[in-house]
This record gives C-alpha cells, sequence and structure tokens, in this order.
C-alpha cells in the first residue's frame, strides 16, 4: 500500500469551521461545531442525514429531532442502517422504508445497498447533500464504517456532496493493531484493506477512504472534533454513551469487541444473549481450564475468570455453558486483538469440541484465512501476531496521511 496521489485532495476536504474557544476545554463532536456554526455547511441544500441512535447531542436529543425544528437547516431525508434509524432490529435486520413518527420526515433503508442502489435510494430522495453521523467503535468489522464507504460510493454516483461529522473512536486513536483484510475476502464486515482495530476516527476513516480506495472520489468535507486526545477512551469524553447497536451495550464492550468478535467465526458463544457480549465467552463441555490456560498466557492488562451462563438467544440458546469473563485491569496496557488470539489458541487446546463455523466465516472476520490455518497448524500466539506485522506496518504508514487529530 503507498500513499495515493488523491492525499491531498483528501487533506484539503476538511471543512473550516471556528476553533473551540479557549475557555471551553471539553470535547465538543462534529455536529456540535456544524450547530455552533449556524449550519453553514449545509447552507441552501436540501440534506438528507445517515444516522442511527447514536447521533445524538451530550443532552441526549437526537440530531434528527434539533435540525428538523431549526430553520437554519433543510432537512428533507433520514437514512437508516443496520438496525435501522431509531435502532428496532437486531444484529442482520432493518427498518425498512417508513415515515418518522416523530418529524414526518421519509426514513430510506441503506442495510445491504451498495454502488447504484443505493445511489438511486439517494437520487430518489431529492436531498443534495448526505450527512453522515453515527458512533463507530473501532473494528474494521463493525459495519457502521462500510454504510460509511458504501454511502460515500454511492453518493459519487449520485452526484451528490458527502458531509462526515466527527465522534471519538472510543477505544483510542493510538495506533492500528491486528491483520490487514486482503481483498479477496472483502464483505460487507471489511470492504478494503484495513487493519483489524484501525485506530482512527470515523472522519478520518472516511478521508482514507476516499483517497485511497474510491475509484473516483466524492466531494468531501470532514466536520472534526475539537478537545479529542487520540489516547482518550470514551469515559473521558464526557458524551452519553448509546448503544450504537444492540450487543454493544457500553463502551467496556467496544474495548475488547476487536478482539472477541473472532468468536462468531467459532462454535462457541460469544456472548450474545447475556448482558455482557463479548466479554463473556463459553460453551457446553468447557470448564475452568480454558480460564486457568488464558491466565498462564501472561497477556498484559487483562484477567479471566472461570464463568458460567446462559445465553437467552443466539448460539446456545437455554443452555448453561462454561467458559471465560474477560477483566480488563490496564486499558492502556491491554491489547484486544492479540487478547482475541490466545483466547482462540487457548480455547482449542482446553475443548476438544472446538470447531470453526462452517462457512469459514473466521476469514471474512480476520481478512483472510492465515490466523485460522495458523492456528490449525499448532501456532502459538506470538507466531500467529507476528504473521501479520508487514502488512500492519504497511498500513500504519497510509493511515498516518488522513489523521486529523495528533
Amino acid at each position: 500500500m503507498h500513499l495515493s496521489r488523491r492525499t491531498l485532495l483528501a487533506s484539503a476536504t476538511t471543512a473550516a469551521l471556528p476553533a473551540t474557544p479557549p475557555h471551553r476545554e471539553h470535547l465538543r463532536t462534529g455536529f456540535e461545531r456544524l450547530e455552533a456554526d449556524g449550519y453553514s455547511l449545509l447552507s441552501g441544500q436540501r440534506v438528507g442525514v445517515v444516522t442511527n441512535p447514536t447521533g445524538v447531542t451530550r443532552d441526549t436529543e437526537h440530531i434528527v429531532d434539533v435540525m428538523h425544528r431549526d430553520p437554519r437547516v433543510r432537512l428533507t431525508a433520514v437514512f437508516g442502517p443496520e438496525h435501522g434509524f431509531r435502532g428496532t432490529a437486531q444484529a442482520g435486520g432493518s427498518e425498512g422504508r417508513y415515515d418518522d413518527p416523530a418529524t414526518g420526515l421519509p426514513v430510506y433503508d441503506t442495510y445491504l445497498k451498495s454502488g447504484r442502489p443505493l445511489a438511486d435510494v439517494f437520487t430518489a430522495s431529492g436531498v443534495d447533500t448526505v450527512v453522515f453521523d453515527i458512533q463507530d467503535v473501532g473494528a474494521r468489522f463493525y459495519t457502521y464504517i462500510w454504510t460509511l464507504y458504501d454511502c460515500m460510493e454511492a453518493a459519487q454516483l449520485a452526484d451528490k456532496r458527502f458531509v462526515v461529522l466527527d465522534r471519538p473512536n472510543p477505544v483510542t486513536g493510538r495506533e492500528a493493531r491486528g491483520p490487514v483484510l486482503h481483498k479477496e475476502f472483502a464483505t460487507f464486515v471489511g470492504r478494503q484493506p484495513v487493519a483489524q482495530a484501525h485506530g482512527m476516527t470515523v472522519a478520518e476513516l472516511a478521508r482514507l477512504f476516499n483517497g485511497e480506495f474510491l475509484a473516483t472520489p466524492v466531494p468531501l468535507e470532514t466536520v472534526r472534533m475539537s478537545g479529542w486526545k487520540r489516547s482518550g477512551f470514551y469515559d473521558a469524553s464526557g458524551l452519553p454513551w448509546v448503544p450504537p447497536s444492540p450487543n454493544m451495550p457500553t463502551p467496556d464492550t467496544a474495548l475488547v469487541y476487536s478482539g472477541t468478535c473472532m468468536f462468531e467465526g467459532t462454535n462457541l458463544s460469544e456472548g450474545r444473549g447475556t448482558t455482557r457480549p463479548f466479554e463473556l465467552l463459553g460453551a457446553e463441555g468447557l470448564d475452568g481450564r480454558w480460564a486457568a490456560a488464558a491466565n498462564e498466557a501472561g497477556l498484559p492488562g487483562v484477567r479471566f475468570r472461570e464463568a458460567y451462563f446462559t445465553p437467552t438467544f443466539s448460539k446456545f440458546q437455554g443452555k448453561t455453558v462454561g467458559g471465560v469473563q474477560i477483566h480488563v485491569t490496564d486499558r492502556a496496557a491491554y491489547d484486544p486483538v492479540r487478547t482475541g488470539i490466545a483466547l482462540l489458541v487457548t480455547a482449542r487446546k482446553a475443548w476438544s469440541g472446538f470447531a470453526w463455523r462452517s462457512d469459514n466465516w473466521i476469514d471474512k472476520l480476520t481478512g483472510s484465512a492465515q490466523v485460522r490455518t495458523m492456528i490449525d497448524a499448532g501456532a502459538g500466539t506470538d507466531e500467529v501476531t507476528g504473521a501479520w506485522q508487514e502488512e500492519l506496518a504497511a498500513f500504519q504508514r497510509v493511515r498516518k496521511g488522513y489523521l486529523l487529530y495528533t
């Protein structure tokens, strides 16, 4: 990978809104800065917003409700992703086309649409500018960033402007971690060569997509935050946490997700159907030996507790299973992807029933067959994580050219 000739183009399209006054030290989101500037960036435009329940102000009002009643902005449509605009659908679902009862605005469904079909949705809506405001969780396989990518591509095809309102990466933006996706494994949980834990904000990702991956860049403007530090976890933001999806209930979930979501690619429960999804992992037949083996691995910033739980839905619904609960003891030292690999390695050794999903979904999650085949061959954690370091370093170099915050 290399820095594209479009890097300068992407760098030049960050909206120049007023800086935060010196006495205002708290973080301000992209939406807060857009509103404070009187929506000048959207002046004279018919606006549609791609958003979900996370698109809220720090007072927990939804930005669609705020913009709808403000005469300074002409909001004419809403576009809902997976789980829907108001968040009523579970994983793998959406809300379809309807009129929002609160505002009367038409809500269009973007889920599983891309390319020309999605461009046709934007055209049919009659908007001039598409605005994106959704809270991400920092993992490549979290689908909202690929909703962002698909919407950017479709906006270009439909000849629309595209504006991204930035929000914090809740697990910091210090660095990227994990394997980089190989293009032949591209799906909706990973369209392009991005690291598993990308360490970027949505506005930075939009610049990366525009500069490196879109065949023709979309007219893009990003409204950056003020007051955000790359080292900051979500609780430092002062913002309310709204679950971006039903199984992402807390920032603690986001902290582990880029590693433990890999268990979706196995026959073990990843904790769906419990109150601690992605923090609880297990299966019938597992016992305390797994937690003991995981603790013996000496992973930094984390301990594993022997745990038993009964999922209310998804894998092992209604059955009591054994496994582990992840307890992060030092967020700064904790590496979620390395931890996830160590848990896969130790689970395979601790439980004779361990198996990958028959469709090799693990390959889609990790971005290649490398993790699966190496673990099957008996490789340890160091060997598996070492295998992607060269590709990760290349991504880090490309990523650096699109960062908005130092």
